[in-house]
């Protein structure tokens, strides 16, 4: 098998030379070459071909985002983004990156250790990833932009999503036009601490619903979202008034905390089949068998097809152990919901 050919991008010369020292010593990561800024990346993209970009965000001449959004439409080439602001990153994925790594702060060999086993299986996933942007949307007005907010919706159902590499952008594509009184939704999108909040705040400022970073205790209410907190795990539990829940650290389930499977067990567990599941965009298998299981105790679930998925993995899994009633693009999901929660 043929090592993945890398090209890194950062303006850091110390950082560059890392990055390149380190990535190579990873016999499936092959570093072609280095670009100290947009316009030499340029050049060495259409020269080299690379099979995955690293890109830093704050550079000189242009940033990494403006970069990106003049690369994607004309170079469809996987990038992940290395960047220590939240707000870069998701602007970098609305532009096509594949995937991003929080840039780390530096204070002992672990820490770099650490973020390069992270950026190693990042460039990984991202080789076989799909390039999309979601830049322009010219479709048609779905059910969820025609419907009027008067409309009859069941407040008790709860609608549950999982989402791992190209997720950020897939679940705003379907949650951001649900009416504002949508029953609650809790989400997982794998992602670190303060990257969740911040997603959450992102989230808040285009959605109908309200949209918060989940905290213990909280109530899972008819027009909010609930986002799973980074290194929190994420459980629903019942009481007399309803939903609520349960947020705590822990260990790794399927090397994730938050973990889809934690958060769709709890789900199944509770045996009710007033509940929609959506398992999308995403590497590895984390939520299949927790979405079989809501499926077994009555609930309807949804998964990307393959054709709209960044990386067909965590849907794909679902789908080969029978545990999606539905598989649509992505673009079709947010109106199933609200199909099937008019239904109950």
């Amino acid at each position: 098998m043929a090592a993945i050919r890398v090209l890194v991008v950062d303006d850091s010369l110390v950082f560059r030379k890392q990055l390149e020292r380190s990535l190579s010593q990873d016999p499936q990561i092959d570093v072609i070459a280095t670009a100290v800024d947009p316009v030499d990346a340029k050049q060495k993209i259409l020269a080299l071909h690379p099979d995955v970009v690293t890109l830093d965000v704050e550079m000189p001449h242009m940033s990494g985002i403006d970069f990106l959004k003049q690369l994607i439409p004309q170079h469809s080439v996987p990038v992940v983004v290395v960047t220590s602001t939240p707000t870069n990153a998701f602007e970098a994925m609305k532009a096509g990156a594949v995937d991003f790594v929080k840039k780390p702060v530096v204070k002992s060999p672990a820490d770099l250790q650490k973020f390069i086993r992270e950026l190693s299986f990042k460039i990984r996933i991202a080789s076989n990833a799909k390039v999309r942007s979601f830049n322009s949307n010219t479709a048609a007005p779905s059910l969820t932009q025609r419907m009027s907010a008067a409309c009859t919706l069941n407040k008790s159902t709860l609608i549950a999503i999982g989402a791992s590499t190209g997720g950020t952008e897939a679940i705003l594509e379907v949650v951001k036009n649900l009416p504002a009184n949508t029953p609650g939704v809790v989400i997982v999108q794998h992602m670190p601490p303060v990257f969740t909040n911040m997603y959450a705040e992102r989230l808040d400022k285009i959605c109908k619903m309200s949209v918060k970073e989940a905290a213990d205790n909280d109530r899972v209410e008819q027009g909010r979202i609930l986002i799973a907190a980074g290194e929190h795990h994420m459980r629903v539990q019942r009481d007399s008034r309803g939903y609520y829940i349960r947020s705590q650290t822990g260990e790794r389930v399927n090397g994730h905390c938050p973990s889809v499977d934690v958060l769709f067990n709890s789900i199944a567990a509770l045996h009710t089949n007033n509940v929609i599941g959506v398992i999308l965009t995403g590497m590895g298998a984390d939520g299949a068998k927790g979405l079989l299981r809501m499926k077994e105790a009555g609930a309807f679930t949804i998964g990307q097809d393959q054709t709209s998925c960044v990386v067909y993995g965590m849907p794909m899994e679902a789908y080969k152990m029978g545990a999606v009633t539905k598989q649509l693009p992505l673009d079709q999901i947010s109106d199933e919901i609200l199909y099937q929660v008019s239904k109950h």
